[in-house]
């Protein structure tokens, strides 16, 4: 499987887009090897307003479309925490019900995981272990 990847910097304007195409154990390699504290060190330093992302990884699988992403922040006590977004499709009601159901994608998020807890999520996302993401976002 394939993976691509895109950066959101915080001093950056736009979202950085990598062009090429990983295999999952480098995807797991690039979020463990990411600078997240140096990124959210980083943003002490300016203005809210100066600051455009909290430093965050979006991964998407090539084939299915989904995507995972981890966006670094600090908790209460000041320390890293992240939280996981999720792009996927998931069946919704029309006209409440009247019509049936449909597949959509949307996007879930979840909060509160430490690096390990997160890199655990991302790797269930690689191996497409997709029932083990869903009980984050019930």
């Amino acid at each position: 499987m394939k993976f691509k990847y895109s950066i959101c910097d915080p001093l950056e304007k736009e979202i950085i887009y990598i062009p090429e195409s990983f295999y999952g154990d480098e995807i797991l390699k690039i979020a463990r090897e990411y600078p997240w504290i140096e990124k959210l060190k980083i943003t002490e330093n300016f203005k809210p307003e100066e600051i455009h992302f909290s430093p965050s990884l979006d991964f998407t699988n090539i084939d299915t479309k989904r995507s995972f992403c981890l966006s670094a922040h600090y908790d209460n006590e000041n320390k890293l925490e992240f939280s996981l977004w999720y792009y996927r499709p998931k069946k919704i009601k029309s006209f409440f019900g009247l019509f049936g159901e449909r597949e959509k994608f949307i996007v879930d998020d979840s909060w509160g995981y430490d690096l390990e807890g997160s890199l655990e999520y991302l790797k269930y996302f690689i191996d497409r272990r997709y029932e083990k993401l869903e009980v984050l976002y019930k």
